[in-house]
C-alpha cells in the first residue's frame, strides 16, 4: 500500500480499538511514541483517586480498610486474568519490580538447596542484574551470564550449553528491554524445567502489550510493572506471579505483617498466610492499587488479543515506514524483523541517535533513547493511531534529512 498519511488514516477508520483512545488524556500538540516507558493517563483515574481521597479517606478514614483490602485482591485478580492470562490467587500487587524480584528469587534459591548457580541474559534490564548479583553473592551462589544477540535476544542452544543440574534458578526477560525481542516463554522455561531449575520471567516489556502464557508454558514465577503498558502512572506498584502449586513451598525473605496468619492478632511469632498473600509485606499503596485497576480495566475492556494485533501492525507499519524514509539516511532496524519474535516496541540504530532524540522531541514526537546509539520507539497498542506512527516518522526523517539535531549537544542527560 502507499505509504502516504491517507493510507495511515485509512488503516485507522478499521482499527477496532480506536474508539478505546478516548478514554485517555491527550495532547493534541504532542505524539507519544514512548509507551513501553509510560503509559498514557486513563480518564477515569482521576476521579477515582478524587474518591479515594475525598471520601474514603477523608470521610470514611479507617473504616475503609475492609473496602481496600478487598479491591487490592480483586485488582490482582483482574491483572491475572485480563493481562496475563491466569486464574484468581496467582498474583499480587505489592513494592516495586526490583523488590518483587529480589523477594522470588531469594524465595526460588532457598528452594532449590545444594544447587549453586543463577542463570540470567547477559543484556537483561540492569536491575534484574544488579539484583541477582545480589542474590547470588549473598547466599554464596555464581551467577552465570549468557551471552545473547543485542537486538535478537538469548539463543535457546546457548541457554542450554549452560543449564545443568547446578542451576537454582533462570531469570530471562520476555520482552527484551532495548530491541524489543520477543522470547519463547514455553521453550525456555521447558529447557529450565528440564534442568530442575525454577523459571523467574520479567513481564515489564510485554504485560499489557503481548500474550504472556505463563499458565501454557508452566512458569513458575514472574514480576513486571504497571506504569507502563498498563497505564498506572509513574511509581505506581508492580506485581508478581507465582504459580498456585508452587506457592505452599516458597517463602518471601521479607515477613511483613500483611503476609501474616491473622495478622490482626499481631503475634510475636510470624506464620506466612497459605496463599499469593503470603508474598506481600507491608500496607498496600491504595492510590497506587486504584491507579493499577483503573489502567488494568482499559485492558481487559480492550482484549489482550486485540491489542497483540495492533502492536503487531503497529510497529509492522513502523519498520515499512522505517526500511522506505530511514535507511537511506543511515538508520538501522535493531529489532527482530520477524514480528512473531518482537513485542510491541521497535529500536533503530543511528550513529548520532541522541541528538536525533532531542531534536525529535523538540519536534513535538516523544521517543525514547538506549545505549548504544538507539531509538527506542514504542507505540502504545491501546493509544497510539497510525497516523501518529506517520506524521512521527514523517518528521524525524525531514529533521535528519535537513541536519537539524546537529544543533543539539552530544553529551546525554541523566534521563534518556
Amino acid at each position: 500500500m502507499p505509504l502516504t498519511r491517507d493510507d495511515a488514516r485509512a488503516r485507522d477508520a478499521v482499527d477496532p480499538l480506536a474508539e478505546h483512545r478516548r478514554r485517555f488524556t491527550f495532547d493534541d500538540d504532542v505524539i507519544y511514541l514512548d509507551g513501553n516507558s509510560l503509559g498514557r493517563l486513563p480518564a477515569a483515574t482521576p476521579a477515582a483517586l478524587a474518591e479515594l481521597v475525598e471520601r474514603q479517606w477523608g470521610v470514611d478514614l479507617i473504616r475503609s480498610w475492609p473496602t481496600w483490602m478487598s479491591e487490592a485482591t480483586a485488582t490482582a485478580d483482574l491483572l491475572g486474568e485480563a493481562v496475563l492470562g491466569v486464574g484468581p490467587g496467582q498474583v499480587a500487587i505489592s513494592d516495586s519490580t526490583t523488590v518483587n524480584l529480589y523477594k522470588l528469587a531469594v524465595a526460588a534459591v532457598r528452594a532449590r538447596p545444594g544447587r549453586r548457580r543463577v542463570v540470567v541474559e547477559a543484556d537483561n534490564f540492569p536491575t534484574d542484574l544488579y539484583v541477582l548479583d545480589g542474590v547470588a553473592r549473598d547466599h554464596g551462589l555464581e551467577l552465570t551470564r549468557v551471552q545473547a544477540d543485542i537486538n535478537g535476544g538469548i539463543d535457546a542452544a546457548d541457554l542450554a550449553a549452560v543449564l545443568d543440574d547446578d542451576v537454582a534458578l533462570v531469570c530471562l526477560s520476555h520482552v527484551n528491554y532495548r530491541s524489543g525481542a520477543l522470547l519463547d516463554m514455553e521453550g525456555l522455561t521447558t529447557m529450565a524445567h528440564d534442568a530442575g531449575a525454577l523459571m523467574l520471567w520479567d513481564l515489564c516489556h510485554s504485560a499489557g502489550s503481548a500474550l504472556t502464557p505463563l499458565a501454557a508454558s508452566g512458569a513458575d514465577l514472574a514480576v513486571g510493572c504497571t506504569y507502563k503498558y498498563l497505564n498506572a502512572g509513574p511509581g505506581a506498584p508492580a506485581f508478581l506471579y507465582v504459580r498456585a502449586d508452587l506457592q505452599p513451598e516458597l517463602r518471601s525473605p521479607i515477613q511483613g505483617w500483611f503476609s501474616q496468619t491473622d495478622q490482626f492478632d499481631m503475634g510475636p511469632d510470624y506464620r506466612p498466610l497459605a496463599g499469593i498473600e503470603r508474598f506481600l509485606a507491608g500496607t498496600p499503596n491504595m492510590p497506587g492499587v486504584i491507579a493499577v485497576r483503573e489502567g488494568v480495566r482499559t485492558i481487559a475492556d480492550a482484549g489482550i488479543d486485540a491489542l497483540r494485533s495492533k502492536g503487531v501492525a503497529l510497529t509492522s507499519y513502523l519498520i515499512e515506514l522505517a526500511d522506505d524514509w530511514l535507511a537511506p539516511l543511515d538508520f538501522r532496524l535493531a529489532s527482530p524483523r520477524d514480528p512473531a519474535l518482537r513485542g510491541s516496541h521497535v529500536t533503530l540504530e543511528h550513529p548520532l541517535a541522541w541528538q536525533a532524540a532531542q531534536a525529535w522531541i523538540a519536534d513535538g514526537v516523544i521517543p525514547d533513547f538506549r545505549t548504544p546509539d538507539r531509538l527506542r520507539i514504542g507505540p502504545a497498542p491501546l493509544t497510539t493511531s497510525f497516523e501518529d506512527v506517520w506524521v512521527g516518522l514523517d518528521r524525524l526523517r525531514r529533521l535528519v534529512a535537513d541536519g537539524e539535531h546537529l544543533a543539539f549537544p552530544v553529551e546525554r542527560g541523566r534521563v534518556t
